[in-house]
């Protein structure tokens, strides 16, 4: 096979995730329903953490926990050890996801309940009426 063919099959990860941030960006334009926006809007955050975590992930690469004597010694190499970093900011953006989810079904049931419907074009026309 082409050199370029494995280089595509190797990043397969990567391109689950562009499918996925695409699809939850196809829901939140496209779609009328809030609902349906907001789970458009989960699916891309997910893809966005999945592809951050995978971005830090490292083949044979080692917890960065180490002992004072390892640490003291200077035993330990950079480059055999992952990097917290992307992993710490993507468990932040896990809750910070939850949060937004949790206050943006409040608002849609707000919304129900004022209007009457979560599909755009009706309250839409119902904000225009009044």
């Amino acid at each position: 096979m082409d050199a370029w063919l494995f280089e595509i099959i190797g990043k397969f990860n990567y391109w689950i995730y562009v499918v996925l941030m695409m699809t939850g960006f196809y829901a939140m334009i496209r779609k009328n329903n809030l609902i349906k926006k907001l789970l458009g809007m989960n699916i891309f955050q997910t893809a966005i953490i999945l592809l951050y975590i995978s971005m830090g992930s490292k083949v044979g690469g080692k917890i960065p926990i180490l002992d004072k004597e390892q640490a003291l010694a200077g035993a330990v190499q950079v480059a055999d050890v992952v990097n917290p970093l992307p992993h710490v900011l993507m468990l932040t953006a896990i809750v910070v996801s939850v949060s937004v989810t949790g206050v943006a079904l409040a608002v849609a049931l707000r919304i129900y309940k004022e209007y009457g419907s979560i599909d755009e074009d009706q309250i839409l026309e119902r904000i225009g009426k009044s």
